[in-house]
């Protein structure tokens, strides 16, 4: 099997004219892996998308306006999703299992919710249900290092990582992978343009609406809900508050990690994820 750090960067022009970079590893049953805030192809840790692969087909992908993909990244969520609806309808795909992290956690649930059908099973990494109260933007602290126009391996790692020799020491581990395993043909940066998207997509997301909450109850698929017991981006009582809003969910919470929980307990994630997919 090819490893997620030397696969090809493919392109695939959709329906509404958009040309999708993504990448693809592995056979079998498509899962679909929906990126971070200003993430693109190479900030998926490559031990992470291997393990995944074991068995399964894995597909990264920049969404509109990101990275390599052409367009302009929509500011809402509900926009990203239907993107994302017309890239996997591009692939030739009729149904696939999810795995979205982050701010693609909340792709993820739009797109179970605007086309059911096309979703088997659901990841949700690192994740809120959308009008919960206290999600309106992130901490200071936390949009402040992740959010600026310029950021550093310190604020990327006190973010993704708890402040622990354990997790910290997994962190730099983690990003000498993301950011040293691939030497060649890596993806294109996204831009300030993209950032502001997205920042407002998040906001937007999070203003404080309990209507919202009971959009819940119409994923009918069987989900798993995850988190770091430090995270202090999307803290670990909104995976408890969207865990017990799904009709069909189970939640794990991982020890002594934060934000970046799937990168530092990459093994153990991915044969959760695995026995969750299979199940």
């Amino acid at each position: 099997m090819t490893s997620y750090s030397t696969a090809e960067t493919k392109s695939v022009t959709a329906d509404n004219g958009v040309d999708y970079a993504f990448r693809s590893i592995g056979d079998g049953a498509p899962l679909v892996l929906l990126q971070h805030f200003r993430g693109n192809l190479d900030n998926w840790d490559p031990a992470l998308a291997d393990a995944l692969a074991q068995g399964r087909r894995v597909i990264t992908f920049d969404n509109t306006g990101v990275g390599a993909t052409t367009g302009r990244t929509p500011n809402t969520v509900a926009a990203m999703a239907d993107d994302a609806i017309e890239f996997i309808t591009a692939l030739g795909l009729e149904r696939v299992d999810l795995l979205g992290f982050s701010l693609g956690s909340f792709v993820a649930q739009e797109i179970a919710l605007h086309r059911p059908g096309l979703v088997n099973r659901i990841v949700l990494a690192s994740s809120a249900p959308q009008g919960a109260s206290g999600m309106h933007g992130w901490h200071p602290d936390v949009i402040g290092a992740v959010g600026g126009r310029e950021t550093s391996a310190e604020q990327y790692l006190g973010v993704f990582f708890a402040p622990t020799p354990t997790s910290l020491g997994a962190g730099q581990q983690a990003a000498g992978r993301i950011f040293g395993a691939r030497t060649e043909n890596r993806d294109t940066a996204t831009s300030w343009e993209t950032r502001q998207a997205q920042y407002d997509a998040v906001t937007r997301w999070g203003i404080p609406d309990h209507a919202k909450l009971q959009r819940l109850s119409a994923i009918t698929q069987p989900v798993f809900v995850a988190n770091g017991d430090s995270d202090p981006m999307i803290l670990p009582r909104y995976s408890h508050l969207l865990a017990g809003l799904l009709p069909d969910a189970r939640i794990k919470i991982y020890p002594d990690s934060a934000h970046g929980f799937l990168f530092q307990h990459h093994k153990e994630f991915a044969d959760d994820v695995e026995t969750f997919l299979a199940a």
